[in-house]
């Protein structure tokens, strides 16, 4: 009797374990199969669907790097970003970096600094540091690029051929690449979210 008690907990509660925070090693297993499409870089506005919506497949920018690696692992932050730039407008920078008066599904979640402003909100900001084992597979990494372009990407479980730094999987014009860059530029955030080990 306990035991079929057991089972039958066991069976009600095993869904709602699914919907847990996904693995970390999945995430950067879909971060990696991201360097194997063929993606053109276009920053350019589109309309999409909401939620789930994306721009064409064989389209992209960095942002689309770290928005379909986590569509992979069931997160979609285009719902996520939206839904917290909708209740909480004035914490983002949309106002001040675009002038816009409210918020739009169709990109703001495609933007570095609104991803920053909610990876502080809802995940984890950790320090930046020169130290690469401060730095884990899975950690989300933004930069400031020449010409003050803001630039995301993710840090994946490779790492160099001498094991000092790990690779990063980003997008910075020639479609997403795994590369050594984390030190390349200044960095200027380091996130962790929704995930586990």
């Amino acid at each position: 009797m306990k035991r079929t008690y057991l089972f039958l907990l066991f069976l009600l509660l095993a869904p709602l374990s699914l919907q847990a925070n996904p693995l970390t090693k999945d995430f950067v297993a879909a971060a990696k199969e991201r360097t194997k499409q063929q993606v053109t870089y276009d920053s350019s506005y589109y309309t999409i669907d909401y939620p789930n919506g994306d721009i064409p497949g064989h389209l992209g920018v960095c942002t689309d790097v770290v928005i379909r690696s986590y569509r992979q692992v069931g997160i979609d932050l285009q719902k996520k970003v939206h839904e917290d730039i909708k209740k909480n407008f004035s914490l983002y920078p949309s106002k001040k970096l675009w002038g816009l008066k409210g918020v739009d599904s169709n990109i703001d979640h495609r933007r570095v600094p609104n991803l920053q402003t909610f990876f502080k909100r809802q995940g984890q900001s950790l320090k930046i540091s020169k130290d690469p084992q401060d730095y884990r597979a899975g950690d989300l990494v933004t930069w400031m690029l020449p010409g003050n372009l803001p630039h995301i990407g993710i840090v994946v479980d490779q790492k160099t051929s001498k094991g000092e730094r790990p690779f990063i999987v980003h997008n910075i014009g020639a479609g997403p690449k795994m590369e050594d860059v984390l030190f390349d530029y200044p960095i200027t955030g380091h996130y962790r979210y929704g995930l586990k080990d």
